[in-house]
């Protein structure tokens, strides 16, 4: 089963890091943000991937077309320019790198990608800025039981500040950075049947618009309910967060 995951934004709310590569190639523990999302998906069996390429997508196809050397040690005779490499890499993973357009936007891209998901079943996306604990089988397995066509993961995303309970003027109880209690947001993580294709229109199709909304109104598109860890990367801030949680060794995204 494919997996596309969305790599062509712009990602101008991380613009110190964003002018040079894309959002996805931003690195958590010297790893892209790109890596850590397949991982996610690699650590539940899922090897075959399509990478919508967009803003600098060059960046994404040199570090695959470079990651097997990159991964292996190596002995290299400078004389003859025979490279042998003295490990496999360990990842099984299989790449389809597509250039769906600089100014695409979510839906577009997808729509773009019709020729070679449309007759393939069943297939995941997700965005290539936001890392989770999902059991993406346990996702799989409710999207399969429902029936139709679209299920996306909705999370409590982390609040930015900490939460305070009131009795009176008297703050009865302080939770540092609590879950909000606001309701469930679009987390990514999507399963999707070929009948999405009727949806999309165009490169300026936005995923999260028209697609969705008449997904819901159309009995069409389910929740998968994650309660777990979930973060994406929209700012310095989260990339912060992020890299605090993996150079502490308690990344709960990491399954691997």
């Amino acid at each position: 089963m494919k997996t596309v995951i969305l790599c062509g934004g712009l990602g101008t709310r991380l613009s110190e890091e964003t002018q040079i590569k894309p959002k996805p190639m931003v690195t958590v523990g010297s790893h892209p943000m790109l890596w850590h999302i397949m991982n996610i998906y690699g650590a539940h069996g899922f090897s075959e991937f399509v990478l919508a390429l967009g803003y600098k997508g060059e960046v994404i196809k040199e570090y695959f077309l470079n990651y097997y050397s990159l991964d292996s040690d190596l002995t290299i005779d400078l004389k003859s320019g025979e490279v042998r490499h003295l490990r496999q890499c360990q990842r099984d993973w299989k790449i389809d790198l597509i250039d769906t357009g600089v100014e695409s936007l979510t839906g577009g891209r997808l729509h773009r990608l019709e020729p070679i998901l449309k007759n393939g079943g069943t297939f995941m996306l997700t965005y290539g800025d936001g890392v989770a604990d999902v059991d993406i089988n346990a996702l799989l397995a409710f999207h399969r039981a429902h029936g139709k066509l679209a299920t996306v993961t909705a999370v409590r995303p982390p609040a930015r500040f900490g939460g305070m309970v009131f009795d009176g003027d008297r703050v009865a109880e302080f939770l540092e950075k609590p879950q909000t209690g606001e309701g469930w947001i679009n987390g990514g993580y999507f399963v999707f049947e070929p009948g999405i294709f009727d949806y999309l229109s165009g490169d300026k199709t936005i995923l999260e618009g028209h697609p969705l909304e008449s997904l819901a109104r159309d009995g069409q598109l389910m929740a998968f309910k994650h309660s777990g860890f979930w973060q994406c990367m929209d700012t310095v801030r989260d990339r912060q967060l992020l890299e605090e949680l993996w150079q502490g060794e308690s990344a709960p995204w990491k399954k691997w």
